[in-house]
């Protein structure tokens, strides 16, 4: 198998690529900006490219054009920030969403760009990030309604966004290690969307009973590129008053109803508990992906503090990558080397000192690595360049808690499983 590196959900934030490539053994920038991979190594890129921070136009290209130019070496995964841009094609064009409000409906342009940024996009920075990156690109003030043409101008004909999509895909597996942007759960595992939905209904899903993972990812993929193929075939063609063809794509990225997520989709599902604490994939479920030969998965979407949390359970690892919403700058490291898992990182402590966090294991590799303290609740995440080990935990109101932990919460840990989850006891 060869050797890989993994960074997922850089949403526009050029430095958090830059930082994955300094000192990386297997992923370069070179001085004009190229992103290149090592030979007999594999770059995998777990989805959302865009939308906080000021380089998104810039972290596409460079992702696209290195896809083009080492197409075997370089895997994209699409994010449910790159999938949902496809509703742009129709919502201003006179079709927005149902609840959009009177003003901004009538105003639509910029005005109604805004609201769908903001308020169904979870992206309110987004439009003036893009008036920043065009000022720089242009040398030159720019008017709103030149950044709305550019948020349009992203999924036209010839667009960066049309055309880094039809380079993802929805799920990669390698040897024994399995990518996805968002989750593998119960509710998902084995399911593909027929694609067969008008636009405003939910997907609808056929089971494939005790699927393999390869042939799960496999049906994802086709029905991804069928999607995506008839977004690019008719997205300048099909009228706004007649269903989209490509609609079961966008409602497989998005929530469900009512809700903040989607356990049916790889792309929103989420291995967290209500507050955004890790959670593994139940026992039934690590059984099957296990008889299938995978010991490894790697998610995004999911944010965990700032550097990657690991949790296992015997030899199966789950690494949530997503640190978007990290209180330190840069990118987090992740690598498949010679068998051993390592993942990078900084984290800012509650003490406000900020330290090197590292976590580096091969299979079942003894230690607490990875485990939940039963006292404290905290996730045994990494261990720092001072000798300690930190933990962390999610908290009520969005807020969470990273510190070193005592040898009292390291002695007595278990494997983080949902408490509720009646799987872990069969």
């Amino acid at each position: 198998m060869p050797d890989i590196a993994y960074i997922t959900d850089v949403e526009g934030r050029w430095d958090k690529l830059e930082s994955f490539a300094k000192d990386n053994p297997l992923v370069s920038i070179d001085e004009a900006g190229r992103l290149r991979v090592s030979d007999g190594a594999v770059f995998v890129f777990g989805g959302d490219a865009v939308d906080r921070g000021p380089d998104s136009l810039r972290v596409l290209r460079t992702l696209l054009e290195a896809k083009r130019a080492q197409p075997s070496q370089v895997v994209l995964l699409a994010g449910n920030r790159d999938i949902n841009k496809l509703r742009l094609a129709r919502e201003l064009r006179g079709r927005p969403p149902p609840r959009t409000p009177d003003a901004e409906r009538a105003a639509g342009g910029a005005v109604l760009l805004r609201w769908i940024l903001a308020q169904t996009m979870g992206a309110g920075e987004a439009f003036e990030h893009r008036r920043t990156e065009l000022s720089r690109l242009r040398g030159t003030s720019v008017e709103d309604a030149e950044v709305c043409e550019s948020f349009v101008e992203d999924v036209a004909r010839d667009g960066a966004l049309r055309a880094y999509l039809r380079e993802c895909t929805l799920a990669f597996r390698l040897g024994d290690a399995l990518f996805l942007h968002g989750a593998v759960t119960d509710e998902n595992f084995g399911l593909v969307p027929t694609g067969e939905t008008a636009a405003d209904e939910r997907i609808a899903l056929c089971a494939m009973g005790e699927a393999q993972v390869d042939a799960w990812v496999d049906g994802l993929d086709r029905f991804y590129r069928q999607q995506i193929e008839a977004f690019c075939e008719g997205a300048e063609r099909v009228a706004v008053d007649r269903p989209a063809p490509w609609a079961a794509v966008v409602a497989y990225q998005a929530p469900l109803p009512g809700t903040r997520t989607n356990q049916q989709s790889v792309v929103y599902g989420r291995p967290a508990d209500s507050l955004g604490n890790p959670l593994l994939p139940s026992r039934a479920l690590i059984a099957k992906l296990e008889r299938d030969g995978v010991r490894r998965v790697f998610v995004g979407h999911t944010p965990s503090g700032d550097s990657p949390s690991v949790l296992r359970y015997e030899r199966f690892s789950l690494v949530l990558a997503d640190n978007s919403y990290a209180r330190v700058g840069g990118g987090s490291q992740v690598f498949l080397l010679g068998g051993r898992t390592i993942a990078k990182g900084s984290t800012a402590l509650d003490d406000g000192s900020v330290l090197a966090t590292s976590a580096d294991w091969i299979d079942s590799s003894p230690g607490p690595l990875g485990a939940r303290s039963v006292s404290s609740g905290l996730l045994v995440k990494a261990s720092t360049d001072r000798g300690a080990v930190v933990g962390f935990r999610a908290l009520e109101g969005y807020r969470l808690t990273q510190r070193e932990m005592t040898e009292l919460e390291l002695s007595a840990t278990e494997p983080p499983f949902d408490p509720l989850d009646k799987n872990q006891f069969t």
